[in-house]
């Protein structure tokens, strides 16, 4: 029986779920401010107690590395290394829009739309996107095509997709859409769906199957964007290049 505990909160959201075999995982899934840190410890525990196990008989902890909030993703992953080493446990690093493409293949809204290419696309804040495609594949989990990228709204590449979801659908609407996503249905967009520890848990007991796992000491954040503040000069320089387009 695989125990797993899986944490996320490089959304606006702290979510945790722990899955301990066929049962179906005990998961708690709620909007935050900045209280994430006062909540995730007492999940944790009561989550455990409920299970009638201890952090010691986990097999290993699953958590969502981003790309993402930068406080949230360093906060899941401050609290993963301290539960990890204390009880010697390896941990499943997830991508966030990994864990998203993995419950929206299960929606029946997505189900319904009977397409088989799809992105995720979530607001990167500083007007620009976190976006990767992906393929409904035979396997439990949809296969992604390549590497997530950072782009600005319209330089995002969406030939070929049938389907999109994610914050940055609400958020950026009509500059996402490229000619041929302007013919998509209304069906064809989810714009509600966020990251959440279940779709961590799903990419993680799928990677634990695999033995993907590692030890605490090689767990990174996944920052696709190297700079978030730009000098005063960068700015100006910026500007001026969007004048002269």
């Amino acid at each position: 029986m695989t125990r797993i505990l899986a944490i996320d909160t490089s959304s606006a959201w702290c979510s945790v779920a722990l899955s301990c075999g066929d049962n179906l995982p005990l998961f708690r899934h709620e909007p935050v401010s900045a209280g994430a840190s006062q909540l995730l410890l007492p999940w944790i525990d009561a989550f455990l107690s409920e299970a009638d196990v201890s952090l010691q008989d986990l097999d290993a902890i699953a958590i969502g590395v981003g790309p993402g909030a930068f406080t949230g993703v360093r906060l899941g992953l401050a609290v993963t290394q301290g539960l990890a080493i204390s009880a010697a446990l390896p941990v499943l690093p997830i991508a966030s829009l990994d864990a998203i493409a993995a419950q929206l293949v299960q929606s029946s809204h997505f189900k319904s739309s009977d397409t088989k290419t799809f992105a995720v696309l979530i607001d990167a804040r500083m007007d620009e996107v976190y976006w990767a495609k992906y393929h409904v594949s035979t396997q439990r989990l949809p296969s992604r095509i390549g590497d997530i990228q950072l782009s600005k709204p319209e330089k995002i590449d969406l030939s070929d997709v049938q389907f999109i979801a994610g914050s940055a659908v609400s958020e950026y609407g009509e500059r996402l859409l490229m000619p041929q996503s302007k013919s998509l249905s209304e069906k064809c967009f989810d714009k509600t769906i966020g990251v959440s520890a279940l779709g961590v848990l799903d990419c993680a007991q799928v990677n634990w199957a695999q033995g993907k796992q590692i030890n605490v000491s090689a767990l990174e954040p996944l920052y696709i964007r190297n700079k978030v503040a730009l000098t005063t000069e960068e700015r100006m320089a910026l500007h001026q290049a969007e004048v002269l387009k």
